[in-house]
């Protein structure tokens, strides 16, 4: 007796955890319905902004103030072996952007290739971490502590500058 009650009580129980389980996805499905004309309502987001202004305008006063190309072109202080090896990963980045954004995007129409090609952003970020590092080791005997500061500001300009274009 005590088997068929309890048994009674869990299907009582169940039933009303999918009664509550269909009331809360309607109420969401109707509240995506509301939020989805919103958004098509909404404007997009204007590509020139203060936030992208502000790192070009930094990158390109920084560049000038610190002589960046005079000094990574003819100074005898910058290790050339992690130089090069920062060059070459950073050719990778591009080359899997560029692989990423020009064939799959538009030639092929795949938007999504994150999921189609699951292995090349965590390739790239590893390989952008590895020239960061890089560019850091061999350039530090030119800058100093000055160094991340000086390269995250110049990759911070290049990326807003990217972001004007695409």
């Amino acid at each position: 007796m005590a088997d068929m009650l309890a048994e009674n009580e869990l299907v009582t129980l169940r039933n009303r955890f999918k009664r509550d389980a269909e009331l809360i996805l309607q109420a969401v499905s109707e509240e995506d319905e509301k939020t989805g004309k919103k958004e098509s309502e909404s404007k997009p987001l204007p590509r020139i902004n203060r936030h992208s202004v502000f790192w070009i305008l930094a990158s390109v006063g920084l560049t000038y103030y610190v002589d960046f190309f005079p000094i990574i072109l003819e100074n005898n202080d910058i290790k050339s072996w992690w130089f090069t090896v920062g060059l070459v990963l950073l050719a990778v980045c591009v080359s899997l952007a560029a692989f990423c954004i020009v064939y799959l995007e538009w030639f092929r129409g795949i938007k999504q290739y994150d999921q189609e090609y699951p292995a090349i952003p965590p390739i790239t970020t590893a390989a952008f971490i590895a020239a960061s590092c890089s560019f850091n080791i061999a350039l530090w005997p030119v800058w100093s502590f000055l160094t991340p500061v000086i390269l995250f500001t110049q990759f911070m300009g290049v990326v807003m500058v990217i972001s004007l274009l695409g």
